[in-house]
């Protein structure tokens, strides 16, 4: 029989487009994040990152959660939730307040903080985050821990993603269906970054690529946040759509010969390599399909091909260049795909490698592939316990605010401040 939720349990959820999974997680004595139980459910219902049928979304979230609770011999009752469709957006606001070169109490700082509140202009849509990310002091920007230092000034860089609100109040529905709480939803970036990349790596500035099922999040890292976000409507999916259409099979079998033998990566010996896409039956009209492994790479490159265009346009958009628009994380389902990471960096002109979830501890080896990223970025974003301003209560404050400072340059000068 199972029991009820100890404190300081996490259960995380991710609402995909092609699998929904759940994870049970605590904090360990040394602070670590010990998994619990796990479960995974494919998803009937997501379409492109956005749920389209209500009921079956609601019934694979259910199993997926109560396969977790089994493993973990425990009942949950919350649920951090990852959210991945298109229509997100990361902006930042600065506001800036003066202290007359007195010493930083944290009294300033709530101030400050619940004035950066007020700043917040989400322009109609949902706000999802609402961070402080880095401090400045008489304009030196990078500060972290402003408490105990002198300043004529003290000013706070504040993180805000937001989301168009249909789509995120249909998630919220749809997990409050299955008998669960809402404890938050997570823009999933925000959550694969903090389980796939170094600390180092968010502060330096790095890309974020996560192929999805169904789409491809383009992210930028700089300054310890996320300072730009791109979603392509498309991903690992349309790969095996290609193929079912190519060979006139099914999905299901489509994507059994994407993952055994398929691979973004040729060779010459592909063309003398055959497989199987359709076996022989009893039927007289029957008869088995073969093709060369090089036919089927062909078609699996046609699709990467515009896909990483797609990804080279949005980091031009974002403006990751120059010395620090070298390294790219690729991570997602569709990252498990053999030679995507060569493939990717030839494509890109950029050092690319798998990112996968690290740092916790019980993972099973099932989950433990890039295409669990969010899963585990999740539980780590809620053990974090963040400061989010959108639960702050506003206070009167005379304070100077500053808007435009979205630009990703600025914020790689902070990064470059730490050190």
């Amino acid at each position: 029989m199972a029991k009820a939720a100890p404190d300081g349990l996490i259960t995380a959820l991710d609402i995909g487009s092609s699998k929904i999974s759940a994870m049970i997680a605590q904090k360990g004595d040394g602070g670590e994040l010990v998994v619990l139980g796990t479960g995974q459910r494919e998803s009937r219902g997501v379409k492109r990152g956005y749920i389209a049928d209500m009921d079956a979304t609601e019934v694979a979230v259910r199993e997926a959660v109560e396969q977790a609770e089994r493993i973990a011999g425990l009942n949950i009752e919350n649920v951090w939730a990852g959210f991945s469709a298109g229509g997100l957006v990361s902006d930042e606001a600065f506001i800036e307040a003066e202290l007359g070169g007195m010493r930083i109490e944290q009294a300033d700082i709530d101030a400050l903080l619940h004035e950066g509140r007020q700043a917040i202009d989400p322009q109609g849509r949902m706000v999802l985050h609402a961070q402080p990310a880095l401090y400045t002091l008489d304009g030196l920007t990078g500060v972290k821990k402003p408490l105990g230092l002198h300043a004529d000034r003290l000013g706070v860089h504040i993180h805000v993603i937001a989301a168009d609100g249909s789509p995120v109040r249909n998630l919220d529905l749809c997990v409050r269906s299955a008998h669960l709480e809402v404890k938050s939803i997570i823009a999933s970036p925000v959550a694969t970054g903090l389980a796939c990349l170094t600390e180092e790596e968010r502060d330096l500035g790095v890309a974020l690529v996560e192929v999805g099922a169904g789409i491809t999040n383009v992210s930028l890292f700089a300054g310890a946040m996320l300072v730009g976000l791109k979603s392509i409507p498309f991903g690992a999916a349309d790969i095996t759509d290609d193929i079912a259409s190519a060979f006139g099979t099914t999905r299901l079998q489509a994507e059994r010969i994407k993952c055994f033998h398929g691979s973004a990566n040729a060779s010459p010996r592909d063309n003398h390599e055959m497989v199987t896409i359709r076996e022989r039956t009893d039927d007289e009209d029957s008869e088995a399909l073969q093709i060369t492994k090089a036919a089927l790479i062909h078609v699996i490159r046609q699709r990467l091909e515009h896909l990483m265009g797609e990804v080279q346009a949005a980091l031009k958009e974002l403006r990751f260049e120059g010395p620090v628009g070298r390294q790219v994380v690729l991570t997602g389902g569709g990252a498990e795909l053999k030679g995507i990471a060569d493939y990717a960096q030839q494509a890109l002109g950029r050092s690319v490698r798998i990112g996968r979830p690290r740092g916790l501890t019980g993972l099973p080896e099932a989950h433990s592939g890039p295409g669990f990223a969010t899963l585990a970025g999740l539980a780590f974003f809620a053990a974090s316990d963040p400061i989010d301003l959108r639960g702050l209560t506003p206070t009167p404050q005379m304070v100077h605010r500053q808007r435009g400072l979205r630009g990703f340059w600025k914020l790689v000068q902070a990064a470059k401040a730490n050190y």
